[in-house]
């Protein structure tokens, strides 16, 4: 409910002079519709609005008729934001139980370098197959190389971290061994040694 009071009667530009200018048609057609007769008599209005009865009466129903649709509009805009968030999730969860070796060779990255954001090549499948079911995320920077083509920053999404695990990723439980280590380098994907020097030259 707080965050009805914050956006509903908050509107972001160009529109809150129209919101405001509605706003306050409702409110001031709206008191003088309704308002008692003597008050309107003490402030010398009676006649005024009697005479533009039909006129006051327009304005409070246009007014309030738009500020009903912003309710409404605002209400249907959270629906579908709870649709997609809900469907997006679904889609994680699906992609995780089905990660190919290379995709979860990937998503190893992160956690082997420590980092929370990667370099990673665009037209890799595993990074396209990663970034279309929202598993990563693309952060920009993108870049342009003779040999290795287009690289881009990324990072894991919020939403897709909850179910890294290291059972997931297949990770060893602790400080991996000698052996464990060398089983994790030999899965790195092909590219990971290319895409991870800090600095590269572009073409």
């Amino acid at each position: 409910m707080q965050k009805i009071n914050t956006q509903i009667f908050k509107p972001s530009m160009p529109k809150q002079l129209i919101f405001s200018s509605m706003l306050w048609l409702a409110i001031v057609s709206g008191a003088l519709l309704f308002a008692p007769v003597g008050i309107l008599t003490s402030v010398h209005l009676e006649a005024a609005v009697s005479a533009n009865s039909h006129f006051i009466g327009l304005g409070f129903i246009i007014g309030i008729a738009y500020l009903i649709t912003q309710v409404v509009n605002y209400f249907l805009d959270e629906a579908i934001s709870a649709l997609k968030i809900k469907r997006t999730t679904e889609i994680i969860e699906e992609k995780v139980r089905l990660l190919d070796p290379t995709e979860r060779a990937l998503l190893r990255e992160f956690f082997l370098q420590g980092e929370t954001v990667l370099t990673l090549p665009q037209n890799e499948p595993a990074v396209k197959s990663l970034l279309a079911t929202s598993i990563i995320e693309l952060l920009g920077n993108q870049k342009n190389y003779a040999i290795q083509g287009s690289t881009s920053d990324y990072k894991i999404s919020m939403r897709a971290r909850i179910y890294l695990n290291r059972q997931v990723l297949r990770l060893p439980v602790g400080e991996p061994s000698q052996e464990e280590m060398k089983n994790l380098i030999k899965a790195r994907p092909t590219f990971a040694n290319n895409v991870t020097t800090p600095r590269k030259h572009a073409a």
